[in-house]
């Protein structure tokens, strides 16, 4: 029992930094932006978290880094794929680019260290303890005594499902990334709902970041998100964007990193088992890919 709420906790821990991106990727995949930024956005965050946590000994600068730093990156992202309307692809990719060698330098350059930065003057993030769950056998060992940032995270996933499909401004966000035609014609400017969408992708990144830096573990090291954002945009895609699939998604993948970080304690090579939530990935985006030809088939026959 003892072993299966260790992998359940680690199940939650693991899916909230991909939750959170892939929160602020429903935004700009509403509004049609191929954002693949979100891995450098969210190392960039982890990095300055750090930054921001060590030398005012404060967890709340380490986010307010977390998130500025994140914040610049959408903006230099927004001023060439959406205002100069340079390629999404190669633009994402240079960014990725930047933030992996970035970090990597000023790792190396302001700590003098390689690999890792490991520090007690690291505040991380507070846990915290539920007390009317608690008491509950087993759920309140599996629900409670996380970084504050997990419980958010659930919260904004049905905050963001509200934004996108109840308010104004989701209206008008699907309205850009649907039809931006008729959407100008009515006054509003694609472009700049694109740059809020872009905005918020990078905050939701941001404070990914943040939660790898400061609530999962309280160090950085170089690539720390070894691919999050590839596998928060890979859940994007599998449930278009809804927020509420997101949050399952993000937990089954959770799942299934944390059961690779159980699985180095066998005799399986560690390199192996460090691909179980990429071999995921993959593995479900094949099943989506299936269904989508399948689906296309039965259009095509229905036109017949």
């Amino acid at each position: 029992m003892d072993f299966v709420v260790a992998l359940m906790r680690a199940s939650i821990n693991s899916a909230t930094p991909i939750l959170l991106a892939a929160l602020g990727g429903a935004f700009t995949y509403y509004a049609n932006v191929f954002n693949i930024a979100m891995e450098g956005m969210m190392l960039t965050g982890a990095y300055f978290g750090v930054i921001g946590s060590y030398f005012f000994a404060n967890w709340e600068m380490g986010m307010l880094f977390a998130i500025v730093s994140s914040l610049l990156l959408s903006l230099l992202f927004s001023l060439f794929a959406i205002y100069l309307k340079s390629d999404e692809f190669v633009t994402g990719i240079a960014i990725n680019m930047l933030a992996l060698g970035g970090t990597t330098y000023l790792l190396r350059s302001t700590f003098h260290v390689k690999g890792a930065f490991i520090s007690s003057k690291i505040i991380g993030m507070p846990s915290w303890k539920l007390g009317f769950l608690q008491s509950i056998p087993i759920i309140g060992n599996v629900l409670s005594g996380y970084p504050f940032l997990v419980y958010v995270s659930f919260l904004l996933a049905i905050v963001v499902d509200v934004v996108v499909f109840k308010s104004r401004f989701g209206l008008r966000l699907r309205a850009t990334g649907e039809e931006p035609v008729a959407t100008r014609s009515l006054g509003i400017n694609p472009t700049t709902v694109k740059f809020i969408s872009a905005l918020l992708s990078g905050v939701f990144c941001g404070l990914a970041g943040a939660f790898l830096s400061l609530g999962y573990v309280n160090l950085f090291s170089e690539n720390m998100s070894n691919g999050r954002g590839w596998i928060a945009l890979a859940i994007i895609i599998l449930v278009r964007a809804r927020p509420l699939g997101i949050l399952i998604l993000s937990l089954l993948f959770g799942f299934f990193e944390a059961l690779a970080i159980v699985l180095q304690n066998s005799p399986i090579p560690p390199q192996f088992t460090s691909m179980v939530p990429y071999v995921a990935t993959l593995f479900a985006l094949y099943i989506y890919a299936k269904r989508k030809r399948v689906a296309s088939r039965m259009v095509e026959m229905g036109d017949d």
